[in-house]
């Protein structure tokens, strides 16, 4: 994100952005500004990315006649803001004037970052934006589920009733990660860092950029987690980095002021529309006012600053859609908590189609499946992203993936759209769009050693899943190629997780089941969860429980897509 190749970039404060009365209306200025410089920054696929997606498709080819297929189309996200926001009301401008001061400083003293600078401030504007909208109009009713015939909103799932009660356990603080995540300071013992370092150890296997162990220059992030408020002196750690600056710059460093003035910033707008709400002098709906493209450009900087890579990589299209899609399936697995906190930037809670929705949704699982192959990982350093991410989602219980993702009785596997949606980059989905193909997937003739060790062990062990297990190593396998993995840890991660997870599809009815299905699989990834670092077997590891995880029938990423509405409730959770 350093100001390289921007060109002449129009430098927007908070008095430019905003009309002299906070009651007039406001053009989209700031959405249209933010997403004009994301378009300019953008750098198209690499060749060599190109030329992985060619080989990758061709060996999957080698494994049967190539099939004509259904195709789905997904725009791309960055165009011009189909309406205008509302300016902030007067607290709203307050806060806006205090942020460009601070931006304003940190430019003065670190030129390298203008162009983060610059997005921060859009971003806030927006969100600023987003929310007096949310809270004054009357939000324009989505279209029905039903409307659409496609393929992927034909399986959308009726979600189950949640209230706050049943979110206890996402709290960044405390279980299920109960081995520190680093070698001192005990406040970041928490889920959020444990995802976090999880993807920068993966990427820094091989080539190690120094990201490893970098979280005195990155914890201003944090200011977005209460816990982590109340628990550190965040003005001397703010001391510390500044003068860590003033000695040894680094530009990463710096990109650390600034997202944690963003993260602030968003926490502050945040609780005050929440308190409006609460104080009855708004009525927030559970839905938001963004589009495909704000929500695409609101997320740019969180995403670009937490998954930081090099520079020569960090406006590559392919990483930036990874970044995108992390985000959509984080939000697809916590849609009911966020809609009862009141959260703005949940893509499935914007005003977004649902037939979109459901296509974002799908490229998901699409590009987790490009994860599992080996042609995914020769090209850029943040490649094992969304694998990872999955894996992270899974194995600490944060996420709703077994406990809200467990439907009774298993739909047909044969012609499912789901499990037969190819493999793909989804480079495209931010610039010029991308299109995705459902027709049969390819399998592996014969299972390698030790993925048969897997599947006698289900056969022995839970001979009722068996059948559909053995299914899904004979695809991962075609993905992947043969598996080197670690038979034993793999094994007592799936059996206590997916696996657990079909049975219980399988049964009679029982939420109590299904929470347990999810503390456990807290309690399997507070035991294994670091052994994904291991050089050795870490990566074929993390592939395999991914693609289960995220791919396999009967998709429980998938049936964590929908919500039911409540009321817009809020309180402390975090994360």
């Amino acid at each position: 994100m350093t100001s390289q190749g921007v060109g002449a970039v129009p430098k927007a404060s908070a008095d430019s952005l905003l009309p002299a009365l906070p009651s007039a209306p406001l053009q989209p200025a700031a959405a249209n500004t933010l997403t004009g410089l994301l378009a300019r920054r953008i750098n198209g696929s690499t060749e060599q990315h190109r030329r992985s997606q060619d080989a990758a498709q061709q060996r999957l080819d080698a494994l049967g006649s190539p099939h004509a297929g259904t195709t789905l189309h997904v725009a791309g996200a960055l165009r011009l803001a189909p309406r205008a926001f509302l300016p902030p009301d007067e607290e709203g401008y307050a806060r806006l004037k205090r942020l460009d001061t601070s931006l304003r400083m940190i430019e003065a003293a670190f030129p390298q970052v203008s162009t983060d600078i610059e997005i921060c401030r859009l971003t806030c504007a927006m969100l600023e934006g987003a929310w007096r909208s949310r809270a004054l109009n009357t939000p324009r009713e989505e279209e029905p589920a039903t409307a659409c015939t496609c393929p992927l909103c034909r399986r959308l799932p009726t979600p189950p009733a949640r209230t706050l009660g049943d979110y206890s356990w996402r709290q960044s603080a405390g279980r299920p990660l109960t081995v520190k995540t680093w070698p001192y300071r005990e406040e970041f013992d928490s889920v959020l860092t444990g995802g976090w370092s999880v993807v920068r150890q993966m990427n820094d296997l091989e080539r190690d950029l120094g990201l490893r162990h970098r979280f005195e220059d990155d914890i201003l992030v944090f200011h977005e987690y209460k816990r982590v408020i109340d628990t550190i002196d965040t003005t001397h750690v703010t001391q510390l980095v500044e003068g860590r600056l003033a000695e040894s710059f680094s530009t990463n460093s710096a990109r650390a002021l600034v997202c944690g003035l963003y993260a602030a910033h968003k926490r502050s707008v945040d609780e005050y529309w929440l308190q409006q709400h609460h104080a009855g002098n708004v009525a927030l709906p559970q839905t938001n006012p963004l589009d495909q493209s704000t929500y695409s450009a609101l997320q740019m900087l969180d995403c670009l600053f937490w998954h930081v890579s090099p520079d020569t990589e960090l406006w590559q299209e392919e990483h930036l859609a990874s970044l995108l899609l992390c985000r959509v399936i984080d939000d697809m697995a916590d849609v009911r908590v966020d809609s009862l906190t009141g959260e703005i930037s949940n893509f499935w809670l914007a005003d977004i189609p649902t037939h979109t929705k459901a296509l974002y949704a799908a490229c998901t699982i699409a590009l987790i499946k490009y994860g599992c192959m080996p042609e995914a990982h020769s090209t850029m350093w943040n490649t094992w992203l969304m694998t990872s991410t999955i894996v992270w989602m899974g194995l600490t219980g944060r996420h709703a993936l077994w406990f809200d993702g467990i439907t009774q009785g298993l739909p047909p596997a044969e012609e499912c759209p789901l499990c037969d949606l190819q493999p793909h980059a989804c480079t495209g989905i931010l610039t010029q769009g991308t299109t995705l193909t459902i027709s049969p997937r390819p399998t592996a003739p014969a299972l390698s050693t030790r993925t048969a060790e897997l599947s006698a062990r289900c056969r022995a062990q839970y001979p009722q899943a068996w059948p559909l297990f053995d299914a899904e190593l004979h695809a991962f396998e075609a993905l992947h190629g043969p598996w080197h993995g670690d038979t034993d840890r793999t094994w007592e991660i799936l059996r206590r997780t997916y696996i657990a997870a079909v049975e219980a599809s399988m049964a009679a009815p029982s939420p109590d089941r299904a929470r347990q299905i999810q503390q456990d699989a807290g309690a399997v990834g507070s035991e294994y969860f670091y052994t994904m670092y291991d050089p050795h077997t870490g990566r074929e590891d993390t592939a395999l429980i991914a693609y289960m995880f995220g791919c396999a029938h009967p998709h429980f990423i998938w049936n964590a897509t929908g919500y039911r509405p409540t009321g817009v409730t809020g309180d402390w959770l975090d994360g």
